[in-house]
């Protein structure tokens, strides 16, 4: 790029960025004063992104509810939603959108140079033009309507950001990090809820929603990014001559505020409501919370990240084990939150109680004058910037765009400060810093001045409360009830007319030629080939060595896998166990807090876990295999492989005092995990019914799993002796040279140590008596329903069509497509109000049909039994099917890392998917028209008929649907 060509723009600052291998530019449209940032590559994954700083005043989430509604039509892309066409057909690697508590993001990601430039182009049009100002319904379709479909009531809120954020406000761990930042920034914008509190979102009126519009969402409030290899000055000049050249400078007020430090440490007390099933003993959270400096001292930031590595996340953390000791809490976390102007320092001890409040700070205060005074391990604060420094190297985000994770990062500095606008991209240094810092006291001082004589900051109890689920909605339905009584025949009237006509606004077909207007590729765009898979087979000692020969810079990922024989269900639970306990107890050569930092000083990390496989031939055949998997740079390979051998064959199983705080941890995470990923768990249980696969996945990680690990943390001390036994009997026979294998990805330079290690490890495996294999146990059809203390329900129904003789096709993978963003997206998210909603097929034909954060039940299990019509009376002219086609390749051809590659052939391979069968897929997506589609209605009928249904959803909801279900139970204490 030549700076001298850009008339429009004025050149701030030219950079090389040496860490990312990247040069960049700091600009300033001259005319509108607008912000824009390019850093230019050779990555092909190419990223735009526009953000604004939308600090609110108030928590109705207007700035959330804008952020989903600037993307139903504009001014040039006058659809009702633009941004569900370019989902289904663009060749985007990204797109979406996202409101943070003092910014809102619109980024998009492609390969493809034409896709691309009409994401950017649409994005544009969007925030700059948006139909919100013509179009009221979009407001209250996405935002908060009131829902009256006949005069005597009942009367209820609706709206897709209300029923997202009745989702969020659902979960206690996210309750706690808003209530954290709540409390310590309460007299600016992190004062307030930006993605909205339920409570106050009715508040919100449409002419305020649309001040806040012409408020912020202006050029002189824009911070605009470019990422990749691309002509950046045909770039810059489509935005000038388009969009910013229209404006004037405007002095827009966004600044965000500090807080003024307080005088002394606020105490504060919150309820958040369980279940009528659950306890309210050992379920309190307790969080001591420091604001510490401003996101843009990045040595700073860094610190606190290797600080929370070193006194809390890591096993036998000093502070997480001092409070463990004193049998606070059953799940000790720290947590540093940079992404905002002030950043802060949270310690949280889940799983205790109120009455533990004065203790819990004394422990804490104790233990880090302790540290303070005689010094932090180095040991730890040593393997704590390696960990951070080799991901930051690596720079792999799986399926994220790397342009996309670097631009979000830029901004928690560029945001605030204009002066140090590449900062999160030049981090070496920062790491240099600290390794000399740490012999200089530097830790040990962060410490003293941000934890320990720090005024500004707040202990916060969030306090679990019986009932108060069903006592709020009570109160609301009461609200709702008075208000409708209030109103007169005429209003009343008035209402039930503005119900159906947001209906018949949300039901009209989109005019052909606004339908056009999106620009989109061909067919002849997309490529024809797959992308290959990487498998060689050979052999170690008599074991499977299957080789990835990818370019990795210089890192070997090695996977060693234990086929599982034994199916019978104890086994499988504590195989389930067992993933969590390796790597976190003593070995003989190593306290499990050495071990962790040693591991983590001089690799990638070594992590434990279960591998599923299904058969691509064989409806309920599959393979299970317990995994390790490490990944460290070459020359550390021989030390990553001693460390696993060490774990392997010298871990320690009998240190009961060990096991329980692993067992309480691990409760304690599955516990949140299983109601906050609701979709997932209700999809999972509700295979269980007939899959076997999926069976073994509930009892090793999913509902079944939980049930497990709960009565094992409330008998502990009556079968701890049993415990030890089981997970020695599961090692001994998982563990065995017979089922031992390798997957290996990495250059071919490194492979024959590679090999040589492995076959180091293979000989020192378990060989006592081999075990009889057991089967697994018949599945069960259940149709339960999980009552949680949320408000919002996870609906899912399940079947399999291949048991009905009917065969898999790629034009079930362009149906998926059709379904979350057609059909199901109108009739669940759009006229339903839930946030989400999703389908999927497989080869051995398990299917599902799911919702997520849903208000309704019922309602959505009859819109499931609409997909088979729906199917059929399909129709699609050559431009929407080429559409279709595109969204649906977009979801296969995402960019891989060698990471990816390696695992996507590993799976290939054990689930016997071959190259063939990829590219006969493949063409059958390329070539699909629109009476292949209307083929599938018998496929989904057939999964229908199943009648294998799921929920994880509020008492109340679940209580007036019983019928539905077969079982309604507890989804906690159970």
């Amino acid at each position: 790029m030549n700076p001298n060509h850009l008339n429009a723009y004025e050149v701030l600052k030219e950079e090389e960025l040496q860490d990312i291998h990247s040069k960049g530019w700091l600009l300033r449209h001259k005319k509108t004063g607008a912000r824009v940032m390019l850093i230019e590559n050779s990555d092909e994954n190419k990223v735009f992104n526009i953000a604004f700083r939308t600090p609110p005043k108030n928590s109705t989430g207007v700035a959330h509810i804008l952020e989903h509604s600037v993307l139903c039509g504009s001014r040039e892309f006058p659809l009702k939603d633009p941004f569900v066409e370019l989902v289904k057909g663009s060749l985007n690697t990204f797109l979406n959108a996202m409101t943070y508590p003092d910014k809102t993001c619109y980024p998009v990601a492609s390969c493809n140079d034409r896709d691309f430039q009409n994401l950017m182009h649409v994005y544009l049009d969007a925030v700059f033009y948006p139909n919100i100002y013509k179009k009221e319904e979009i407001f209250r379709q996405e935002g908060w309507n009131y829902h009256l479909e006949k005069k005597e009531g009942p009367l209820k809120y609706n709206g897709v950001v209300y029923n997202e954020m009745k989702g969020a406000f659902s979960s206690p761990d996210d309750v706690l990090e808003r209530e954290i930042m709540n409390s310590l920034f309460p007299d600016t914008t992190y004062g307030c809820e930006s993605g909205g509190d339920p409570v106050n979102i009715p508040d919100l009126s449409y002419e305020e929603f649309l001040d806040f519009h012409r408020q912020y969402y202006h050029p002189s409030n824009s911070f605009i990014y470019l990422y990749g290899n691309m002509d950046m000055e045909e770039k810059l000049e489509f935005l000038d001559s388009h969009y910013l050249s229209a404006f004037d400078s405007l002095a827009i007020d966004s600044e965000i505020r500090n807080q003024e430090a307080f005088a002394q440490v606020k105490d504060i007390q919150k309820p958040y409501p369980v279940s009528e099933d659950e306890g309210e003993e050992d379920n309190t959270y307790l969080s001591y919370n420091m604001v510490v400096g401003e996101a843009s001292d990045i040595n700073l930031s860094l610190a606190f990240e290797v600080l929370d590595y070193a006194l809390l996340s890591a096993p036998g953390a000093p502070l997480k084990q001092a409070l463990l000791d004193a049998k606070i809490g059953k799940d000790i976390y720290g947590s540093f939150e940079d992404g905002i102007k002030q950043t802060y320092f949270s310690i949280v001890a889940k799983g205790a109680n109120l009455n533990q409040k004065e203790e819990f700070i004394k422990v804490i205060r104790d233990t880090l004058t302790k540290i303070a005074e005689e010094g932090i391990d180095k040991k730890a604060v040593t393997a704590g910037i390696n960990y951070y420094e080799f991901r930051f190297r690596e720079a792999d985000f799986s399926s994220y765009p790397k342009g996309l994770m670097y631009g979000l990062d830029i901004l928690s500095s560029w945001l605030y400060d204009d002066t140090k606008p590449f900062c999160e991209v030049q981090l070496l240094e920062g790491f240099e810093f600290l390794k000399k810092a740490l012999e200089e006291g530097y830790f040990e001082e962060l410490i003293r001045k941000y934890l320990l004589d720090n005024t500004h900051g707040a202990i916060l109890s969030l306090v679990p409360e019986k009932g108060l689920a069903a006592k709020r909605d009570k109160e609301l339905e009461e609200k709702l009830e008075n208000y409708r009584k209030s109103l007169s025949d005429e209003e009343l009237t008035r209402m039930v007319e503005h119900t159906k006509a947001l209906e018949a606004y949300q039901e009209a077909e989109e005019a052909p030629e606004a339908l056009t207007c999106i620009p989109m590729l061909s067919r002849e765009d997309i490529k024809k080939e797959i992308t290959g898979l990487t498998n060689e087979e050979h052999h170690v000692a008599d074991s499977l060595f299957l080789y990835h020969d990818v370019c990795t810079n210089g890192i070997g990922y090695a996977d060693l896998l234990f086929e599982i024989h034994d199916f019978d269900v104890d086994t499988v639970h504590y195989l389930g166990l067992l993933k969590s306990v390796l790597g976190a107890v003593d070995t003989k050569n190593y306290t499990y807090g050495e071990l962790f930092n040693e591991v983590n000083a001089r690799t990638g990390g070594i992590a434990y876990g279960i591998e599923v496989f299904d058969d691509a031939q064989d409806t309920d055949a599959f393979r299970a295999m317990f995994a390790v998997r490490g990944k460290a740079l070459y020359p550390e390979m021989d030390f990553m492989f001693s460390m696993i051998r060490e774990v392997l064959t010298t871990s320690k199983l009998d240190d009961t005092k060990r096991l329980y705080e692993i067992i309480a941890r691990v409760r304690s995470r599955a516990q949140a995990s299983l109601a906050s990923a609701g979709h997932s768990t209700a999809v999972l249980r509700g295979a269980s019914y007939a899959s076997p696969m999926a069976a073994f996945q509930d009892e090793m990680a999913g509902i079944g799993y939980y049930q497990f690990i709960e009565k094992m943390e409330k008998d502990f001390d009556s079968c701890k002796d049993e415990i030890v036994k089981n997970l020695r009997k599961v090692m001994e026979e998982v563990l065995r040279p017979e089922n031992f294998c390798v997957s290996y990805t990495g250059e071919r330079e490194s492979l024959d140590v590679v090999k040589t290690q492995a076959a180091g490890i293979k000989k020192v495996l378990f060989n006592g008596q081999k075990p009889e294999p057991v089967k697994q146990a018949p599945c069960i059809k259940k149709n339960e329903a999980f009552k949680t203390s949320g408000q919002v329900q996870y609906v899912a129904q399940n079947g399999n069509f291949r048991k009905k003789g009917l065969e898999y096709t790629g034009a079930l993978e362009i149906l998926k497509v059709i379904l979350s963003y057609d059909y199901l997206w109108i009739n669940l998210r759009v006229k339903g109000g839930a946030y989400g909603c999703m389908s999927g097929f497989k080869r051995n034909g398990e299917s599902f049909l799911v919702s997520y954060r849903d208000p309704h039940l019922k309602r959505t299990l009859e819109v499931y039994q609409g997909v088979p019509d729906y199917i059929r009376a399909f129709e699609a002219d050559e431009r929407e099917m080429t559409k279709y086609i595109i969204g649906t390749i977009s979801n296969k051809d995402v960019p891989r890392t060698p990471q990816m590659q390696g695992s996507i052939s590993k799976t290939a391979y054990f689930s016997k998917v071959t190259e063939d069968m990829l590219q006969k897929e493949r063409n059958q997506i390329l070539g699909a028209q629109k009476e292949d589609i209307q083929k599938l209605a018998a496929l989904v009928e057939a999964v229908l008929s199943d009648d294998q249904i799921c929920v994880v959803g509020s008492e109340t909801a679940i209580e007036k649907a019983e019928d539905v279900f077969m079982e309604v139970k507890p989804l906690i204490g159970c």
